[in-house]
């Protein structure tokens, strides 16, 4: 919600590609962002507040057999359009989920040391969160369960029942706003966000865990 900063680089990325809907889920906003999505031609659904909530009104809404989930502070770097598309022709496609490598729209070092740390969780701990995008078939999101509806630790959740296996790079950059970076520190935010990962894993409920998130 309120993403009216940087949505539309998101829908001016997607637009410029021939996908068969645009669908933003939008949880209360009081800014422009319905304006500037009903201007990019996007569908708009009205969603209870929390991502997971969204993520899960949005996959209902649309009707295409492949879902691409994207925040509204990211949005795919240059050659992703062919990516997707090579991920979908591959055999196993229908029976994977592809996730974009993260990347942070930051020139500092601190910057590049979070995308390697994001790297290394990726292929160690198979966690991809949801700021790196999710491509998924539709029979699949809807054979786990698609997202559930957390207020946080939702792209945790789908991963996990996702399983290491089913789990795929894309190939290609998902470029996402390092604004909160910037504002809460290129240290304290990465330590903060490993607490509540730790404190999901411990059995904490999402619900709490949010407000420590902020």
């Amino acid at each position: 919600m309120n993403a009216a900063a940087t949505l539309p680089s998101v829908l001016d990325t997607l637009s410029a590609t021939p996908l068969r809907e645009i669908v933003v889920a939008d949880g209360g906003s009081i800014d422009q962002t319905t304006d500037l999505a009903a201007v990019a031609g996007a569908k708009i659904v009205a969603a209870s507040r929390g991502r997971g909530a969204q993520l899960a009104a949005g996959a209902a809404s649309a009707s295409g057999m492949w879902l691409l989930f994207l925040h509204a502070d990211c949005r795919p770097a240059p050659g992703w359009t062919e990516a997707v598309a090579g991920f979908v022709k591959e055999p196993q496609g229908a029976t994977r989920a592809g996730y974009f490598d993260f990347s942070l729209d930051d020139a500092a070092l601190a910057a590049r040391r979070v995308e390697r740390i994001v790297a290394w969780r990726c292929r160690v701990l198979a966690l991809p969160y949801g700021d790196q995008g999710l491509l998924i078939s539709r029979r699949l999101y809807d054979s786990v369960g698609g997202f559930a509806r957390m207020p946080l630790m939702e792209d945790v959740d789908l991963v996990r029942r996702l399983g290491r296996r089913r789990l795929a790079r894309i190939g290609v950059r998902c470029v996402t706003s390092a604004r909160r970076y910037q504002q809460d520190g290129y240290l304290r935010r990465p330590l903060r966000n490993l607490l509540c990962l730790s404190l999901y894993f411990a059995g904490m409920p999402p619900e709490r865990i949010s407000r420590l998130y902020g």
